[in-house]
């Protein structure tokens, strides 16, 4: 018995084909993507914010960590060329909604990895499509990156209520995931010790 293959059954063998492919490599990649827990074994005072200009401050005066003891700081370093940073701020914001009234500040530092990343109108832009309401530091300098000896994009540092840096964590975050629940878990022990 012979089968022909005509040129549907080629199109549709490969877009079958094609479809596998693409399912696999989304899997592969999502399983890449790195999510990494820093446990300090000792904490560290957190660096004081390099830039006091009303330029560099986008949904809030400029802020000093001082404006902030007694609250639990979530910092995010994050910027808009970065798919890990924005597929981070849903979970982000919904955090955010959640614990605000309890004590939870977060603080963007937006360091870009390009030149065009520093205009600001490029930022407030982005700012305004992601939802972001929270004060966000313009570091077009790299000054308070490197003050906190940062090397990723999303990275997110918990500030205590005394200004101490007690956890770090690097790597898209989403809703439920396992670095999620640590976070979240983690923000609920600071918002717990006394101010």
């Amino acid at each position: 018995m012979h089968i022909s293959i005509t040129p549907s059954m080629t199109v549709k063998r490969l877009t079958i084909n094609l479809f596998i492919i693409t399912i696999c490599s989304v899997i592969t990649i999502k399983s890449l993507t790195p999510s990494i827990a820093a446990t300090l074994n000792e904490s560290f005072p957190a660096a004081e914010f390099h830039h006091d200009q009303d330029k560099d401050w986008i949904n809030s005066k400029p802020l000093a960590l001082n404006d902030l003891k007694g609250k639990v700081v979530l910092l995010d370093f994050w910027t808009f060329d970065c798919w890990n940073c924005y597929n981070s701020f849903p979970w982000m914001n919904k955090l955010e909604k959640r614990l605000e009234a309890k004590g939870l500040q977060v603080i963007g530092v937006h360091t870009p990895e390009f030149d065009h990343e520093k205009v600001r109108s490029k930022i407030e832009a982005k700012t305004k499509e992601f939802k972001l309401h929270h004060p966000i530091m313009i570091d077009n300098d790299f000054t308070y990156w490197r003050a906190m000896h940062n090397k990723y994009w999303p990275a997110f540092y918990l500030i205590d209520k005394k200004g101490q840096v007690r956890s770090v964590f690097f790597g898209e975050t989403h809703e439920g995931d396992q670095q999620a629940t640590r976070i979240e878990k983690k923000i609920n022990e600071l918002l717990a010790e006394s101010g």
